[in-house]
């Protein structure tokens, strides 16, 4: 090994610091063995220069990706050789002033570069912007004056010298693959990188395969490209913490993440592209200093108060519904591609997960590929803390309605149903960031059918139908209720989902006069609601109790207003019907007299449902079939739940 290669250069440096040391007589006397040591180690790193040669590739590789300049790929190799040499650990350490081995000293770091200690560049090169420790390459540790404090590399950048793959669970977590999609965007991105812009923001409208287009970009280029989620980052929930808060990721966890991501892609040579990069909008000064070019995909838009910096800015539109489907098509036998699978908005490389696993299941089953295995695997994507996708499918001819409400309903469906086809006719949505999508108010007293409709939209759609937990969507917290509503809406909107608001009174009724600071922190969030609502690009259906509890401006918004009226006489029969013709049969004889149930019960479809179920739990238990005696009773302990009493002679003559 030559004084020309790196670790070749620290080796005359000890050598010469060697012998400064022994004509100063630092190891004279008593710590006379300290000299001889001292020369043994260097000896044997001398002797073992072979076995060195990989640092000094790793390190020159360093250097140049991260655009070190004299003296500091010296220093790196001087901190980064007692990593790879037990005899350089212990000879860093005498050089330092140490009996023993440690890591080596600011001084001797100075000293084998050729700096003193007053030399203007020497504490230029290890301040905390400085190359080696802004990059993260290297950490000052101790306290004390600078000079005795020591010096040291991260794990992974020892590992990457000495060529191991060695990728920190941190970074680990939250890496993910994107499949190159070239669409409408990917040329821009293109051409920023290639124009020498360090940030480019790409901002995602939901459904939009922003990291399949950043990813294509890079392929445009031939360069490579670290691919991480920031969404997957740890959050700051706490043990017995309600798992509706501190869902998003914790700041410090952050930035954390995001400094190891832009060290991880510094040392691969390669573009960082960042997602779910709005969570690093407060640690914007770590992506100034990256070492690499940084492709940030947001789902906001970039404000100018984050950052001096101006960057490039790219807004990725969703996949249109040909590229979907040639997607789908790409990844799964065609003959389950149609419209149900199509309409799932997923990014394309869960496309790909959705194609593996219902390949999976088809295949512990010796079967092919089924459209169900696809909608179940998208189905797993939609879980979420807010939100749940659930029921049993339900047709048009479960809902027992008027026929005017039920052809609303018809309607509605018709309507999503041929939205694509629709909006493909032309701009007719009209102008000033409105979305695509359709939105529906269900109004009407508890039980009269507004739920079921909703299940029968969905159903009817290959949807999954989102029914929000109201509590868990209101946060304490100022700003969290606007957080969980934007996770929400962009969930159900990516996979095609009918959002579906129960009792929306609760949150979306008339806004009030400010009157405290939390009145108007209120009013913000059914600000944010509204504005939330005109961009939705999915279907979204609110249920209340009181139609008119609802604030005029969301009345504006609405496609469909369709009031569930409590059942008449005629309609309670017919639910009475439907819900017993569930029962393999009733007790002969105990007939059950429908006439009188409807008309001496003046209840809504769900309580039928309730008296139906608890008539059938006591005539089970008795080991018998269901009778007009075990109807009777249930349907005065529901009435008594209800707070009212059956009334009429029929009813009290029919005992």
């Amino acid at each position: 090994m030559t004084t020309h290669s790196l670790t070749g250069a620290v080796l005359a440096a000890w050598e010469a610091a060697v012998e400064r040391r022994e004509r100063a007589g630092v190891w004279a006397g008593a710590d006379s063995a300290g000299g001889e040591v001292a020369r043994a180690a260097l000896a044997a790193l001398v002797a073992d220069s072979a076995s060195l040669e990989v640092l000094d590739a790793g390190v020159g590789e360093v250097a140049e990706r991260f655009g070190l300049i004299a003296p500091e790929p010296l220093v790196l190799a001087l901190v980064c050789l007692p990593e790879a040499h037990p005899s350089a650990h212990l000879l860093a350490g005498l050089l330092s002033g140490d009996d023993g081995a440690a890591r080596p000293s600011v001084a001797l770091a100075w000293e084998s570069a050729g700096l003193g200690s007053a030399d203007p560049g020497a504490r230029r090169m290890l301040e905390p912007g400085g190359r080696l420790r802004g990059y993260g390459l290297m950490r000052v540790e101790g306290e004390g004056v600078l000079l005795s404090r020591r010096l040291a590399v991260p794990d992974r950048v020892a590992s990457h010298v000495l060529g191991a793959v060695a990728v920190p669970e941190e970074v680990e977590r939250v890496l993910v693959h994107a499949r190159p999609v070239d669409v409408d965007g990917a040329g821009a991105v293109a051409d920023a990188l290639a124009g020498g812009e360090s940030l480019v923001w790409v901002r995602a409208a939901p459904g939009a395969a922003a990291a399949s287009l950043a990813v294509a970009a890079c392929r445009r280029l031939g360069v490579a490209c670290v691919v991480a989620d920031l969404e997957r980052a740890p959050s700051g929930r706490a043990a017995g913490v309600p798992e509706h808060e501190g869902t998003t990721p914790a700041p410090a966890q952050v930035r954390r993440t995001l400094a190891a991501l832009a060290l991880e892609a510094g040392l691969e040579g390669a573009v960082l592209v960042l997602l779910g990069a709005q969570h690093a909008t407060a640690h914007l000064d770590l992506i100034d200093r990256a070492a690499v070019p940084v492709v940030a995909v947001s789902t906001i838009a970039w404000e100018p108060r984050w950052s001096q910096l101006l960057p490039a800015t790219v807004t990725a539109t969703r996949l249109s519904r040909d590229e979907r489907e040639m997607l789908w098509r790409e990844a799964i036998e065609e003959d389950v591609v149609g419209p149900e699978v199509v309409a799932a908005r997923i990014m394309p490389e869960e496309i790909d997960l959705v194609a593996e696993r219902a390949r999976a299941d088809a295949r512990r089953e010796s079967r092919a590929v089924e459209a169900e295995d696809v909608r179940r695997a998208v189905r797993m994507l939609a879980a979420g803390h807010h939100a749940h996708a659930g029921g049993t499918p339900a047709t048009l001819e479960d809902l027992v309605l008027p026929d005017h409400v039920r052809a609303e309903v018809e309607r509605l469906i018709g309507w999503a149903r041929n939205r694509d086809e629709v909006l493909g006719l032309g701009d007719l949505q009209g102008k000033g960031g409105k979305g695509t999508g359709i939105c529906a108010l269900f109004s009407g007293s508890p039980g009269t059918g507004k739920t079921l409709a909703a299940h029968v939209l969905a159903d009817a759609l290959g949807a999954d139908l989102f029914g929000v937990d109201l509590s868990s969507v209101v946060d304490k917290y100022i700003g969290e209720t606007e957080k969980n509503l934007e996770r929400v809406f962009a969930k159900a909107e990516s996979l095609n989902a009918v959002l579906f608001f129960d009792e929306a009174d609760a949150l979306f009724g008339s806004r009030s006069a400010v009157t405290d600071s939390r009145d108007r922190y209120a009013n913000q969030e059914v600000a944010y609601l509204l504005q939330r609502m005109e961009a939705f690009e999915g279907i979204t259906v609110l249920a209340t109790n009181l139609r008119g509890n609802l604030d005029p401006a969301f009345a504006r918004r609405l496609h469909f207003m369709v009031h569930f009226p409590d059942p008449d006489a005629i309609t309670r029969r017919r639910l009475w019907e439907q819900h017993l013709a569930q029962l393999p049969g009733t007790a002969p004889g105990d007939p059950v007299d429908l006439d009188l149930l409807a008309e001496s019960l003046e209840i809504a479809g769900g309580d039928v449902r309730n008296i139906v179920l608890a008539a059938t739990y006591d005539a089970v238990a008795q080991r018998r079939q269901v009778g007009m005696a075990d109807l009777r009773r249930a349907a005065e302990r529901e009435m008594a739940k209800l707070g009212r009493r059956v009334t009429g002679s029929q009813w009290a003559g029919s005992r």
